[in-house]
C-alpha cells in the first residue's frame, strides 16, 4: 500500500449515506465491510511502522542514556500525519477498490 498516493481526508468528513450503501443496498453491511478493511489497513500500517522504527532501535538497559534520533522522529511524524485507517477504508470503498462477497448468497446457490 502506497500511503503517499491515497487521497483520503485527514479530518472528519460527512459522507452521503446513499453513496456508502450504494454497492450493498444495506448501510450496516457496508459499514461492516468498511470496518473490516480499516482493521486490515491499521494492522498493515502498524507492521510497517514497527519495521521502520526497529531500524533505529538501541538495546540499552541504562535509563540514563536516552538518545533522540531525528530520523526516528521524522518517521513517527510522517505516520502521525497520515489519514486514519477508517478514512482510507471509506475512500477505497467509494473508489470501488474493496472486493467483497456475501457468503449467505453463495450458500443458497
Amino acid at each position: 500500500m502506497d500511503l503517499k498516493k491515497i487521497k483520503a481526508p485527514v479530518s472528519t468528513v460527512t459522507y452521503d449515506r446513499n453513496q456508502i450503501d450504494e454497492q450493498t443496498d444495506n448501510i450496516y453491511e457496508s459499514i461492516s465491510i468498511i470496518s473490516r478493511r480499516a482493521e486490515q489497513i491499521n494492522s498493515e500500517i502498524k507492521k510497517e511502522l514497527i519495521e521502520k522504527l526497529e531500524e533505529f532501535a538501541t538495546y540499552n538497559d541504562s535509563l540514563e542514556e536516552i538518545f533522540e534520533n531525528k530520523e526516528q522522529i521524522e518517521v513517527s511524524k510522517f505516520y502521525e500525519k497520515l489519514p486514519k485507517p477508517y478514512a482510507l477504508a471509506i475512500q477505497e470503498w467509494l473508489d470501488d477498490k474493496i472486493y467483497f462477497r456475501n457468503t449467505e448468497d453463495d450458500s443458497k446457490v
